[in-house]
């Protein structure tokens, strides 16, 4: 857990003088309210929504100079993981990096032997599942990737150097984040 939240104390049963009101007359939704994450502080969530976005659009831009459409959703997902959470497992680098590419693969593969359909494309999106869990690169964008490659079908050999370098300078963009403010949490937990 990061140190960058606010308090957020546990809630405590609601009293009437001296006993407590059983949990029967609580309100309905009360049991909930313990168990979301804390919200981030202020400058926490306004630093990692301005890297994020800085990313995103640094994609936006490289695609523009390129005439081509580098920012695709699952990388839009990518950066919202490696910015707002950067402990997590599915937001290394290891996982960002080879998930995309496993991804890619499996959505290529797939397009090849079932052609874009939507069955496809469900069915890429388990068999990248299936890899990144075997190569333990758990990335959930990834399996978007495989998606994405199945109905739209963009050239591999322009495409996956874009994804690549898209996915490194997501890595690259969340690293520097979290050296610029103090009190973040520092990005990766580990490279490989």
């Amino acid at each position: 857990m990061s140190t960058d939240t606010a308090p957020h104390p546990d809630p405590a049963p609601a009293v009437t003088g001296s006993a407590a009101v059983p949990r029967s007359r609580r309100p309905r939704l009360a049991w909930m309210a313990g168990r979301a994450p804390a919200r981030p502080t202020p400058a926490a969530a306004a630093h990692n929504v301005s890297a994020a976005t800085a990313a995103l659009l640094a994609l936006v831009g490289i695609g523009a100079a390129l005439h081509e459409p580098v920012l695709i959703p699952p990388l839009a997902a990518s950066a919202a993981l490696v910015h707002c959470a950067p402990a997590l497992p599915l937001a290394q680098p290891r996982s960002v990096v080879v998930g995309h590419l496993l991804g890619a693969a499996a959505g290529y593969a797939v397009a090849v032997a079932a052609h874009g359909s939507a069955w496809a494309a469900a069915l890429a999106a388990g068999v990248t599942l299936a890899l990144t869990t075997l190569a333990r690169t758990p990335h959930s964008p990834a399996c978007a990737t495989a998606v994405v490659i199945v109905l739209q079908t963009p050239a591999p050999g322009r495409f996956v150097p874009l994804l690549f370098g898209s996915t490194i300078l997501l890595v690259l963009t969340a690293y520097a984040a979290s050296r610029v403010r103090r009190a973040a949490p520092r990005y990766p937990a580990y490279w490989w």
